[in-house]
């Protein structure tokens, strides 16, 4: 079962589809959700607690629960620095925000608050606790940012960064989540609260410049000099994302007189944008048909890069070839990142998730450097980004950071802005845009072509999926080559990746369970051609179904 493309899928969000606000904070607040409930209580996936107030998701009592939770968490563990709290454009945001204000003021946390009530990406919230730790043993900062991602317009989502700047490990989440769901059973008894007005006086709560700190230091991971040459025009989409105003300081601070910002329009509803391949609207920069738009304009530019609604994944349109799919980009960058960064240091290796291209892997393996495959989840690459030992992380869905020029570390959390002016550097430095050099990377190391499909499962066989064993596959080839490895724990931590991946020489796949839905996934890509391709996804959902039914 492959996804169905809606048919208004890449046109323009019609009326009837825009969320209701006012209907949407109206249940932020008198929303009460059920701990009994499931789908009700908190619960921190790969980025955080997320849902919507429609569905007593992500309410009021979510956010006080959940920011208690934290505030408990600093305590018990000694962080007594500063908490930078950042947000993002989704309606549900502000109200987010006031709330963990009034809960993090009344526990007595120094909060970092943006200067002018400013919308602040995820990046620059890491950037900013990884800068202010630097050199620091104790008083360590950490944060929280409160941002759905790219989800649609009535989802809430709430995230917690520890003092390493990236994605909070399970451990913490965990405890976290245990913590918050135990004050909601409790009705919020033991949670504390000042009123807002008196949390934004209290003496622990300040103001932080957080757009002009990132802007400033953006040329210490990104040769801005060769930016301001590049020979072609550049346009950016924020997609009415919290790095909206961020674009237009970097054009002015860098005088890239070449870059167009095509719009800074915020609205909680999103109807500037055009419909997802579901027809639902969704700030997805990896999506073509939400991207519909601003591919349009290829032929206007040389190339065009979006953010998702955080500012944590990109986009890449180059007039050459469009969309880039994010695993084409994802290969370019560390074949060029490699190649361009000479103070890097030389056993920094390469970061990718399981169900990442194998692309990245005949990149890796070309440059001579050292392949780090992890489950899916940024929070697997947070360790070895800080102690410098990866020099890039990314993942599938438009997700990755690298370091600095230097060699040190940038942000421990995904940034969209760095990889999409990386964009711009691409071409400068080598005078290919990221298109043309992917297809000189295909014409060396072979083309890949991928797909991922959704099959029906159970809860039970979730579970089974889940925790399959490499010995209950018991194929020995697929789509006609011989099976050379089956892997139900990631080569390069050897952290469980909840499912099976199935390697032959030419091609993979990957099953995991859908963590929110009673489907699984399975991610195919072969070097063959589509046919092969085709192969490979009806023989995993065979070999899937088998292993399944027999477990």
């Amino acid at each position: 079962m492959s996804q169905k493309t809606h048919p208004l899928a890449g046109q323009p969000a019609p009326l009837d589809l825009l969320v209701n606000v006012p209907r949407l904070i109206s249940a932020y607040y008198t929303g009460r959700p059920d701990p009994s409930v499931p789908a009700q209580r908190v619960a921190f996936g790969t980025s955080g607690h997320r849902g919507s107030s429609f569905d007593d998701a992500f309410n009021e009592w979510h956010v006080l629960a959940m920011s208690q939770a934290i505030a408990d968490y600093r305590k018990q563990k000694g962080i007594d620095g500063p908490l930078f709290l950042g947000i993002d454009t989704h309606a549900l945001s502000t109200p987010a925000f006031n709330s963990a204000v009034e809960v993090l003021a009344a526990n007595g946390v120094e909060l970092m608050l943006s200067k002018d009530d400013e919308y602040t990406p995820t990046p620059a919230v890491s950037h900013a606790i990884l800068v202010y730790n630097r050199k620091r043993t104790t008083g360590l900062a950490d944060g929280i940012v409160i941002t759905p991602s790219h989800n649609p317009p009535e989802s809430g989502g709430f995230k917690y960064n520890p003092p390493n700047g990236g994605p909070a490990g399970t451990d913490i989440t965990s405890a976290v989540e245990a913590a918050a769901n135990g004050y909601l059973a409790a009705g919020l008894k033991g949670v504390k609260r000042l009123p807002l007005a008196q949390a934004l006086r209290a003496s622990t709560t300040h103001r932080h410049d957080y757009l002009n700190t990132y802007v400033e230091d953006l040329a210490q991971v990104l040769d801005m000099d060769a930016i301001r040459g590049v020979p072609i025009d550049l346009g950016v989409d924020p997609l009415g994302g919290a790095g909206v105003r961020y674009w237009p300081a970097i054009a002015e601070r860098y005088k890239l007189d070449r870059l167009e910002v095509l719009s800074q329009e915020v609205d909680p509803t999103f109807r500037f944008m055009s419909l997802d391949w579901d027809g639902r609207i969704r700030m997805d920069p990896s999506s073509p048909d939400a991207m519909h738009q601003l591919i349009g304009l290829k032929d206007r530019f040389g190339i065009a890069f979006a953010c998702d609604t955080d500012h944590d994944r990109h986009g890449v349109v180059t007039r050459s070839t469009g969309l880039l799919p994010p695993n084409n980009y994802l290969a370019v960058m560390v074949d060029y990142l490699f190649t361009h960064r000479p103070h890097w240091a030389p056993h920094a290796a390469v970061g990718k998730t399981a169900v990442s291209s194998q692309m990245i892997d005949r990149v890796a393996a070309n440059l001579g450097r050292k392949l780090y495959e992890v489950p899916v989840g940024f929070k697997w690459f947070v360790e070895g980004l800080v102690d410098s030992s990866l020099g890039f992380g990314g993942e599938e869905s438009a997700g990755a950071t690298f370091l600095r020029r230097d060699g040190s570390v940038w942000t421990t959390d995904k940034d969209g802005m760095v990889p999409a002016l990386l964009s711009a550097e691409i071409a400068a430095r080598t005078g290919r845009d990221p298109g043309e050099r992917f297809a000189e990377l295909a014409e060396a190391l072979g083309k890949p072509v991928s797909n991922r499909v959704d099959a029906a499962a159970t809860v039970e066989q979730k579970k089974k999926l889940s925790s399959l064993s490499p010995q209950q596959v018991l194929s020995t080839e697929l789509a006609g080559e011989k099976i050379q490895n089956v892997l139900s724990h990631a080569p390069g931590n050897g952290a469980a990746i909840g499912g099976v991946k199935v390697v032959t020489e030419n091609g993979w796949f990957a099953a995991r369970p859908s963590g929110t839905e009673n489907i699984y996934k399975i991610y195919g890509e072969s070097f063959l051609g589509t046919e092969h391709l085709a192969r490979i996804l009806e023989e995993a959902q065979q070999l899937v179904d088998k292993a399944l039914s027999a477990g």
